[in-house]
């Protein structure tokens, strides 16, 4: 790993920051590009296995990336500036976006802007999951725990947790079997050395300080039912439990934040994932379109834009905060375990089930847009919904089938095909008007 400067590498982030685009996987493709192939800050192995370790990180995978690299190039200073220009130019445009949604969500043409955004995001979801499943599934074992990780939570609804560590150690037992059979090499020329960066462990424990006071704090001045507070324990928590990167915290999200909390609707949430589609930056940042829809409605006075960016901001700094805090707790001893050849198998293993939660988002998505009913199904460990065939939405499944023809026949960028199905929408909505 060769020396950056500050100055050169402040330069990338910010370039990084406003061309992140097209979710985690294109997110990762742009760092790869840029930091392994352009800039040659990184090398194959490092890269792949920091990314790996992030994987196993609840939270967005590319933003702790983002951050990992930072520290590894300049310590906590490094650290903070990636993650935070990774997650700044999205942020603004979210806030932007959001205000325009409840300033002017009941006209019509913005009405048909954001249908025609749920087809796309719906051809989205389903190209990262092929996209995503090619780079995954290599073996016998990684598509078995692809369906099994699918099966486990559309069908019988366990918690995100178990699900991802049960395939990490199940990746883990095969790869020491192997081992004592001899068919598992090492890599005896990877550096095990720890990587010391000053200030590294001090920077966790003032994020774990400043975490704990603003949820602290909130619920002694205003106690659990008041809605910022809900806000915060309940991104905490989202923060501390979805494994499996951006789509696993999409799921969690969209499914607590719908069906428990119901601060906003299926509908709503798929275009809150359309918002951030159109946006640089992690994905995850829809949870910033979530507070705001939940603040501004459910505040103790009459719907408030201030109120909202309140939920906004307060949104963004328990959902990122923790991220920091997982990479600078964990970053100083991850190059050290570059060479442990069964843990490397385990990291496989748990990428390989996150091919199961984006299928179960993508259905989970795809039956909230195209029907208008589901009935639920539950009694001998089965706890799932499924659509009512005669409550399919037919304009959403024409916009949906031209989304998904300029997605895998005319292969479309994604802010091109965001803006057709936007366009598509706004016409559909403005016809029938």
């Amino acid at each position: 790993m060769r020396e950056v400067s500050f100055k050169e590498a402040l330069a990338v982030w910010i370039r990084i920051g406003f061309l992140s685009f097209g979710g985690p996987a294109g997110q990762i493709a742009l760092m790869h590009r840029i930091l392994v192939d352009e800039k040659k800050w990184l090398d194959e192995s490092r890269f792949l296995h920091a990314l790996n370790y992030c994987m196993l990180l609840p939270g967005p995978e590319a933003q702790q990336l983002a951050t990992y690299v930072g520290w590894l190039l300049h310590g906590v200073k490094g650290g903070i500036v990636a993650g935070v220009l990774f997650i700044l130019p999205g942020a603004v445009a979210i806030f932007a976006l959001s205000w325009l949604y409840v300033s002017l969500g009941d006209l019509a043409v913005v009405e048909g802007v954001f249908f025609g955004l749920k087809a796309a995001v719906l051809a989205i979801v389903v190209q990262a999951l092929m996209r995503i499943g090619r780079r995954a599934l290599k073996n016998t074992l990684m598509p078995v725990l692809a369906v099994a990780g699918f099966i486990a939570l559309f069908v019988f609804d366990l918690p995100f947790p178990l699900v991802v560590l049960g395939a990490g150690a199940i990746g883990y037992t095969v790869a020491k079997r192997m081992a004592m059979q001899g068919r598992l090499q090492s890599e005896p020329d990877i550096n095990t050395e720890t990587v010391v960066r000053a200030g590294t462990k001090r920077a966790a424990v003032v994020c774990l300080l400043l975490w704990l006071l603003t949820v602290g704090g909130l619920l002694a001045l205003l106690g659990y039912d008041n809605v910022f507070s809900q806000i915060a324990v309940f991104f905490s928590k989202m923060a501390t439990v979805t494994f499996g990167g951006a789509y696993a915290v999409l799921a969690y999200v969209a499914q607590q934040g719908v069906e428990n909390f119901q601060w906003l609707e299926p509908g709503e949430m798929l275009e809150g994932l359309g918002l951030a589609e159109t946006t640089p930056g992690p994905l995850i940042l829809v949870t910033q379109f979530v507070g705001f829809l939940a603040a501004y409605r459910e505040a103790a006075i009459e719907p408030s834009i201030f109120y909202a960016s309140m939920g906004a901001l307060l949104t963004l700094w328990v959902t990122f905060l923790p991220c920091f805090l997982w990479i600078f707790a964990g970053a100083p001893y991850v190059e050290k375990l570059r060479a442990n050849q069964s843990l490397s198998t385990a990291l496989a293993a748990i990428t390989a089930v996150v091919v199961g939660v984006i299928a179960n988002l993508a259905l989970w998505f795809a039956i909230n847009a195209l029907f208008a009913e589901q009935h639920r199904i539950s009694g001998f460990g089965v706890d799932m919904s499924l659509p009512v065939p005669g409550s399919v939405d037919l304009p959403m499944l024409a916009l949906s089938a031209v989304a998904f023809v300029l997605v895998f026949r005319l292969r479309l960028g994604i802010l091109p095909l965001l803006g057709i199905s936007s366009m598509l929408g706004a016409l559909w909505v403005l016809w029938i008007a």
